[in-house]
């Protein structure tokens, strides 16, 4: 059915950066047919916004959703000695928890404007089947767009990787699972955590069958000062020239956080076309530093934001995330090293190219109509510029979200779905 949305801000995010104080958005079958500022066709659907403040939907580039399970532990700790504190805590997950842990952290991202979440899971303690088919599941219930993965560690402790052993898996199994998985959903990405947990032969083959089936590519990297230290001494390199020799520094690749890099590494992502997701909250919680977004985005490199696992940032929310970015990236670089426009870019567009999707993150004809409707009359009261506010004024909550054409955030309004988190969260308590 095709529906006419009137009287809104809409923000197209398109090449022009194309705004429409009194807007209008045409959608059809799910898909945009047309946005303007005046002369709006007639439609027999139409649903007037009332002055309403339209986004595109944010894209989420980096999530982990189970550690929602297990929020504000290892308080004072850096990332390491966080990561080590909960892998045994993590080691108990299984598909009940794991849905709904899923359906918890979605539905948060949901209210913060989120209509597409790539969630970057590597968890699989032995024996535990269907944690990817759990959030999907929930990811289907509630309406929003998941983007999976198939996560992996095979470097141990007693081989000198990070993870216990026990959460560790076989290289083969890791690919055959991937690939059956990949059978079941063709937006897989193929996604080893890290330099640290995964050896190099896994990385490699890794590579090799993403491109082989054509996936994307996905790792932590560059996180930590720590981390620096670990491969210089394990693999006599830094990170990112770690991952180059092992064939990953190309277009179909994005590393989440990369808060230690070089100008020669900013310099190779740029070149290669590697994305970044940048995760500021996360980064300030574990102490990790402050990510090079300018420098990034003045090499070309495509940067979106990710929330990161609710466990080292303790709220599922992408609009605080892009007040984030924005002020972390001030914090480096002085007012003008990010504008309120720029960072509402990297939760839309930029999220989207990260994504390698062409079909996301602006309102344009022909592309999905995923997006997010703010009405805040405490937020917009005294602003001139509605997108300032949001940015600047942020976090804020959806007064509605629309994905794939379809209104879902009545799907979120659902007292169960907390009682069944805190209920699973029990389970890892003690």
């Amino acid at each position: 059915m095709t529906t006419l949305y009137t009287d809104a801000y809409v923000v197209t995010m398109d090449d022009a950066g194309t705004e429409y104080e009194h807007g209008w958005l045409l959608e059809d079958e799910g898909r945009v047919v047309a946005v303007g500022g005046s002369d709006p066709p007639e439609t027999d659907a139409r649903t007037a916004l009332n002055g309403a403040l339209v986004t595109p939907g944010f894209v989420n580039t980096h999530h982990h959703l189970y550690q929602s399970l297990t929020r504000a532990r290892a308080q004072q700790a850096d990332l390491f000695t966080w990561l080590r504190e909960l892998y045994p805590v993590w080691a108990r997950l299984d598909a009940e928890a794991e849905y709904a842990a899923a359906k918890y952290g979605l539905a948060e991202l949901m209210t913060s404007g989120c209509t597409t979440v790539f969630d970057h899971h590597y968890v699989f303690p032995r024996g535990v089947d269907g944690l990817i088919e759990a959030e999907m599941t929930a990811a289907e219930e509630l309406g929003v767009r998941l983007v999976p993965s198939r996560g992996s560690m095979d470097l141990g402790e007693s081989d000198g990787g990070l993870p216990p052993d026990s959460l560790v898996e076989e290289p083969d199994e890791v690919l055959a699972e991937t690939e059956r998985l990949a059978a079941l959903y063709p937006e897989l990405v193929v996604a080893p955590c890290s330099p640290f947990s995964v050896t190099g032969h896994l990385l490699r083959n890794s590579a090799e069958l993403a491109r082989r089936l054509r996936l994307r590519l996905h790792t932590h990297l560059a996180e930590t000062v720590e981390e620096e230290d670990y491969c210089r001494e394990l693999h006599g390199c830094r990170p990112v020239e770690y991952l180059e020799k092992l064939g990953w520094l190309e277009g179909d690749v994005w590393c989440a956080h990369c808060v230690h890099l070089s100008d020669d590494d900013v310099a190779a992502f740029g070149s290669k076309g590697v994305g970044v997701a940048h995760c500021p909250t996360s980064n300030l919680r574990l102490g990790a530093g402050i990510a090079r977004v300018r420098e990034l985005l003045d090499a070309g490199v495509p940067v979106g934001l990710g929330v990161d696992g609710s466990a080292s940032n303790e709220r599922g929310d992408l609009s605080f995330e892009v007040k984030q970015a924005l002020l972390v990236a001030r914090a480096r670089g002085g007012p003008e090293a990010l504008t309120a426009r720029e960072a509402l870019r990297l939760a839309t567009r930029g999220g989207a190219a990260v994504l390698g999707r062409d079909d996301l993150g602006s309102l344009e004809p022909g592309k999905s109509a995923d997006f997010a409707i703010w009405d805040d009359d405490w937020l917009f009261s005294g602003a001139e510029d509605p997108v300032a506010a949001l940015v600047f004024g942020g976090p804020s909550t959806v007064a509605g979200l629309v994905v794939r054409g379809r209104h879902v955030l009545e799907n979120v309004v659902d007292d169960e779905i907390v009682r069944e988190h805190r209920k699973a969260a029990a389970r890892f308590e003690g």
